[in-house]
């Protein structure tokens, strides 16, 4: 035969002290990984300065990594096959969105840019291929640090190209047929 036996003892539910564990466990596992996606955001943010922006700031962030953004000038560009060196210089171009709009768009801002010869400019060296939109009043954005010399040594380049941003013209204003 078999024998049970029932004890007296009470049944023992799981009190306050094991769920709020089971809370700061949670926390702490949220908490890290916020503080994991924080310090990752800023570590890979980078701010794009304008060309009068670094000639500002100067020696302050020389060696430092940096975006900066500009217009090309066509006349300065200069490219060495043999070793891939690629040198232009960049003009001055706000960052300032509603200006860019009031100048016509970002096209007119580039024409605008390149045009004044008293514009802050940026002299850039880049180790690559030369891209194919490296051309003048091309928008440049370059990635790198500035030089003690007040180079911008860039290592890498994104281009541009203005006639992306002009707007279709209607026949009539070409004076074209019908104009």
């Amino acid at each position: 035969m078999t024998q049970t036996t029932v004890s007296n003892r009470p049944i023992v539910r799981s009190t306050g002290a094991g769920r709020s564990k089971f809370l700061i466990g949670g926390l702490l596992v949220i908490g890290a990984i916020a503080y994991l996606i924080v310090t990752t955001m800023q570590s890979t943010a980078q701010y794009f300065y304008t060309v009068e922006e670094i000639r500002a700031k100067g020696s302050s962030i020389v060696g430092q990594n940096l975006r900066a953004s500009g217009a090309v000038l066509g006349d300065t560009i200069t490219y060495d096959p043999a070793t891939l060196t690629i040198t232009f210089e960049m003009a001055h171009v706000t960052a300032d969105n509603r200006e860019i709009e009031a100048q016509g768009g970002l096209a007119a801002a580039l024409h605008n840019a390149v045009s004044r010869p008293d514009a802050p400019r940026l002299k850039v060296v880049y180790v690559g291929p030369k891209p194919d939109l490296l051309q003048h009043e091309a928008q440049a954005i370059v990635t790198g640090k500035l030089g003690e010399d007040g180079v911008f040594y860039a290592d890498e380049l994104l281009l541009k190209c203005p006639t992306r941003y002009d707007e279709a013209v209607p026949k009539q204003a070409e004076g074209g047929p019908g104009g």
